[in-house]
């Protein structure tokens, strides 16, 4: 394979115990052009990949201490190095060592001794996969859609930042997001089923009066299930307050999180609403409101649904 056939920022964590195999890989990946990272054991690989995330990781399934498949499982279960590729190299060829890898992880298995064209192929086809992976979540990201998606095991694999602030604005604490995910993958897990032409959704109440609707899209990747967060609707609370004060559809949203102590920013994450549209319905409520701040407003607010 040309030099040139992988890009030169490409960094490949190798992880073997035996000096002879890590001197062969090195040497023929960076003739490829790619930049090397050497651990000895599993451990070393955690310790390297938690201070510079490779782009692949090649991992020796049997080693001392902690095995490769150990290994893999840990880099999974961290939110930053989820997305890395982990090509297992080894020299058991049964089934159930071919099965141990893959559920640990691992998206491809070799055989030692290791055929260096056939590994630099399979590096080539596993890093274009996870780069057109990691583009879209990135457009998706841009695209401001408050999305998630959780591995059946709960573990939320990834989220963009618009779901993480949604719910860390509603709950105050930054976990929030990850707890939820064995709930959703419980759900799944159940048989949850979406009528013809509709998307199944789950109401989580978040302890504190406020709820989000989780909607399940379907699964992508291996195994990931694919949910967009909205806020859960609030006809009772927000209707009530539509009616008593003749507000709009909006205003009635923006005085209810503010009857329940949401800031403006929150209030603008919560409801996908920039700061200065928040600031406009802000002085249109406290005009129909007959009140010249927030903290009155919500007493005002407060005072009504209270008899609900």
């Amino acid at each position: 394979m040309p030099s040139n056939a992988l890009r030169q920022r490409d960094i490949v964590l190798v992880v073997d115990d035996s000096p002879e195999a890590l001197g062969f890989l090195t040497s023929a990946l960076e003739q490829a052009g790619i930049t090397v990272l050497v651990a000895t054991s599993g451990e070393a690989a955690l310790a390297i990949s938690s201070r510079v995330t490779p782009d692949i990781v090649l991992m020796d399934a049997v080693m001392p201490g902690m095995d490769g498949f150990e290994a893999c499982r840990r880099i999974k279960t961290d939110a930053a190095l989820a997305h890395v590729p982990v090509i297992f190299m080894t020299g058991l060829t049964e089934t159930e060592h071919v099965v141990h890898a893959l559920e640990s992880g691992g998206v491809d298995y070799l055989t030692k001794p290791i055929n260096i064209d056939e590994l630099q192929a399979r590096i080539r086809v596993h890093l274009a996969n996870a780069r057109s992976v990691q583009n879209a979540r990135i457009a998706l990201d841009a695209a401001g859609r408050h999305l998630l998606a959780v591995a059946p095991s709960g573990q939320v694999v990834w989220s963009t930042p618009q779901a993480q602030q949604v719910l860390k604005a509603m709950t105050g604490r930054e976990e929030a997001l990850a707890d939820l995910g064995h709930e959703l993958a419980a759900w799944i897990a159940s048989g949850a089923e979406r009528p013809a032409g509709q998307t199944a959704t789950m109401t989580i109440g978040l302890g504190n009066g406020a709820e989000v609707q989780f909607h399940h899209l379907g699964t992508i990747g291996v195994e990931e299930y694919l949910f967009r967060l909205t806020t859960a609707d609030h006809p009772n609370q927000a209707g009530t307050l539509r009616e008593h004060f003749s507000l709009t559809g909006r205003e009635a949203e923006v005085l209810l999180w503010i009857a329940k102590g949401k800031s403006n920013r929150d209030i603008g994450e919560i409801l996908g609403l920039s700061p200065r549209t928040v600031n406009k319905h802000l002085e249109q409520i406290y005009a129909k409101l007959g009140v010249e701040n927030r903290a009155s407003a919500a007493v005002r607010a407060a005072h009504v649904l209270h008899e609900l």
